[in-house]
């Protein structure tokens, strides 16, 4: 076998099996997959083993991860004792070791596979995490220990990855800050060793594919982030770039503070996929803060276990703005004693509650707010196929903002933008009786 030179950051990886996961994560051309595929090579040379190479689409390995694996065994001169067979694809050693493909979109072939006790999935983030959690019981062996690697680009903060690996705010979970792995490069915590790259550590690397990634910066900021710098981050145009999540003492205290603060309630019905969200907001008016401070969020709840859950509503008469597409479920709450009615809906109202939200100075939610925070603090736009932003449209379905509309629809933030002068411009209501049409709610000032 020739001698084979490896970049020095991937140095102590290559050796280190000491642990049962091994998370790479990485910038583009920082060449963790190239590393990871010869430390299974070198690893599958030395003791019989049984790998299983998954990609979350079988037919994407034969130009990835099996090109990548063959180049290898080329470039150590030891394709006459390893063989590479591309029909099923599957990788053959001396010692009996071999490695296997497959991919998660024909989960069946799986099941009979046997005694595997080394798994890699290459671009994990783009696997489903009940795809990750059923190869952990595909890996198993008697005797032999037991090793999976995962290697991906970093994506949103919003995928399985980030969530198992560093922390998931939603499930209270927290293991490890990505910050500090950017900052020590690796890292063991618990059962797992992180490994973190970028172009800089690939040494082979052409100087014009650097400046290629540098240039993102100028155009694709988010693109950037991942590719140039490999860190983790909220993916694609943030809705509400103005939200901040504070200590629910801090918020209450701000509340009490203002003079004569604005309180609503909204209420968005949901049931098996969707939520029953309620919110509690008190606005700034002078200051056009937006504060959030309570809520209750259930799915899969019937609409008499949910009315004995919120009954303080009933007792106190509190007003609640429900969504008006749910006509015969206000209903039934008014019957039960709630002051509840239909938000106002008009041409267009879906687009204007989404930027009169959008004109808050600072929308400051309690921690205790859980729920909002998850949904609302990553919001991003979805896009269409040219990649340009839907106004009106999200990658996710986001309750909390929705009851957030429905409580607010009888207000009307000034806009900022164009302020009148000689005089103080203030938000007024707009009276509930009356809808406006998209051009006359154009005019109050909604552009952003």
């Amino acid at each position: 076998m020739t001698v084979k030179e490896v970049n020095p950051h991937f140095e102590d990886f290559l050796f280190d099996w000491n642990q049962k996961f091994q998370f790479l994560v990485g910038g583009y051309g920082s060449s963790k997959s190239y590393h990871a595929a010869l430390k299974i090579i070198l690893k599958l040379l030395t003791e019989k083993r049984t790998a299983l190479v998954i990609r979350e689409v079988y037919d994407t390995h034969r130009e990835s991860t099996f090109s990548l694996f063959e180049g290898i065994v080329n470039e150590l001169e030891i394709d006459h004792i390893v063989r590479c067979v591309s029909s099923p694809m599957q990788i053959r050693f001396p010692n009996g070791s071999r490695i296997i493909f497959k991919g998660l979109d024909k989960p069946a072939k799986l099941k009979s596979i046997n005694n595997v006790s080394l798994i890699w999935i290459e671009e994990c983030s783009e696997v489903k995490y009940d795809g990750f959690k059923e190869l952990l019981g595909r890996l198993r062996h008697p005797t032999l220990p037991l090793h999976m690697i995962l290697s991906t680009n970093p994506v949103g903060e919003d995928n399985w990855t980030f969530r198992h690996f560093f922390k998931d705010d939603r499930q209270k979970r927290f293991v490890l800050d990505d910050k500090e792995l950017y900052e020590k490069r690796t890292i063991v915590v618990n059962d797992t060793y992180y490994h973190h790259s970028t172009a800089e550590d690939n040494l082979f690397l052409p100087k014009s594919y650097v400046k290629q990634l540098d240039e993102l910066k100028d155009y694709d900021p988010d693109l950037y982030r991942i590719a140039r710098k490999g860190r983790f981050g909220i993916n694609g145009v943030r809705v509400l770039p103005q939200f901040e999540e504070r200590p629910h003492e801090e918020v209450m205290e701000a509340i009490a503070n203002i003079h004569r603060p604005l309180k609503r309630v909204g209420m968005d019905f949901g049931f098996e996929d969707s939520y029953n969200a309620i919110v509690r907001l008190a606005v700034d008016t002078e200051k056009k803060y937006l504060y959030i401070y309570w809520e209750y969020y259930k799915n899969q709840m019937t609409d008499d276990r949910t009315a004995e859950e919120i009954k303080e509503f009933a007792e106190t008469k509190e007003l609640i703005k429900a969504d008006y597409a749910e006509p015969k479920t206000i209903r039934y709450y008014q019957q039960q004693g709630f002051n509840m009615v239909g938000a106002r809906k008009f041409q267009g109202s879906r687009l204007q509650y989404i930027k009169k939200i959008k004109r808050f100075k600072k929308i400051i939610c309690s921690d205790r707010c859980e729920n909002t925070v998850y949904e609302l603090k990553p919001l991003t736009y979805a896009k269409d196929k040219r990649g340009d932003i839907i106004e009106d449209t999200f990658m996710i379905d986001p309750h909390t903002f929705s009851a957030i509309w429905y409580a607010l629809d009888d207000y009307e933030v000034s806009d900022l933008k164009e302020k009148p002068k000689g005089r103080p411009q203030r938000a007024r209501p707009v009276r509930e009786e009356r809808g406006l049409s998209d051009d006359e709610a154009t005019s109050q000032g909604t552009s952003d």
